[in-house]
């Protein structure tokens, strides 16, 4: 923990394999609402919980921008991104808040 807060553009993935794009200036914060489930909406309705992959950004515009864009590619493309660094799906934040 303890990341510096930065715009990030982000990949939440379910057990299932749902994909959920998000954006945010806080990715630690984020990423500890979808995990404890108080981020309602389409992440939690299907349990995207795991950080499979991000972007981080200078600008929140440019963040937004990348958001936009991920989200208007088929699933085959996101696929392809969140594999070009983490091809076994690992959950980045997998350590970042202790036991789950």
């Amino acid at each position: 923990m303890g990341r510096s807060k930065q715009p990030c553009a982000y990949i939440l993935a379910s057990k299932s394999g749902v994909l959920y794009t998000g954006v945010t200036s806080d990715l630690e914060g984020r990423v500890w609402q979808h995990k404890n489930g108080t981020y309602a909406g389409f992440s939690k309705k299907y349990r995207c919980t795991a950080l499979i992959w991000y972007e981080e950004f200078a600008d929140i515009r440019d963040a937004i921008d990348r958001e936009k864009q991920i989200k208007r590619w088929r699933r085959e493309k996101k696929i392809w991104l969140i594999e070009e660094t983490n091809p076994s799906w690992h959950d980045l934040a997998q350590d970042w808040f202790g036991v789950e």
